[in-house]
């Protein structure tokens, strides 16, 4: 299988379910995510957050829009303080249990009968360990949580390799 990296946006955060949320989307089409695929994918979002728990109510989210007809939308949501939590659903993929190859019809694909406890696949990892980094800057580390500049840290558009290998920190 020969392997090629993926274009990597950035939109802007959004606030759904009470909870501020990253967001990353991943896509071998320099076009972007189609809309419609982006607003299922978002619709579903709140019923992947977790209860709060006195952790400053900020996530990130990766949807990645597959070159068939697949879609995953991944939502990493900070808990305990300094734990993510994941949950995530897929659309048009036969093989995580979507019924049918529509790739905006996401259904869950955590915590189900046929559980798939996977956190994202190469490309949508990209902004894991940038967002780990962020947080202890901007949460952790400082004497009171400074969750708006956390929110303004994230990843620049590029691609998922040229985001990874130098931190893709924005200018």
């Amino acid at each position: 299988m020969a392997f090629t990296e993926k274009y990597l946006t950035v939109p802007e955060p959004v606030e759904i379910g009470g909870r501020h949320i990253k967001r990353y989307h991943v896509t071998s089409d320099p076009a972007g995510i189609e809309p419609e695929v982006e607003k299922a994918a978002y619709a579903l979002l709140p019923d992947l957050l977790p209860e709060p728990d006195g952790t400053p109510a900020a996530a990130f989210a990766v949807l990645h829009r597959g070159s068939d007809t697949g879609a995953y939308l991944n939502v990493y949501s900070w808990a305990w303080d300094n734990v993510l939590h994941f949950a995530g659903a897929a659309a048009g993929q036969s093989a995580l249990g979507c019924p049918d190859s529509d790739p905006t019809h996401f259904v869950p694909v955590t915590g189900t009968a046929r559980d798939r406890s996977w956190i994202g696949c190469v490309w949508e990892l990209a902004p894991l360990g940038h967002e780990r980094a962020a947080w202890i800057r901007h949460v952790l580390a400082p004497d009171t949580p400074d969750l708006p500049g956390y929110l303004a840290d994230s990843l620049r558009t590029g691609t998922t390799a040229t985001t990874a290998a130098d931190g893709g920190q924005a200018a």
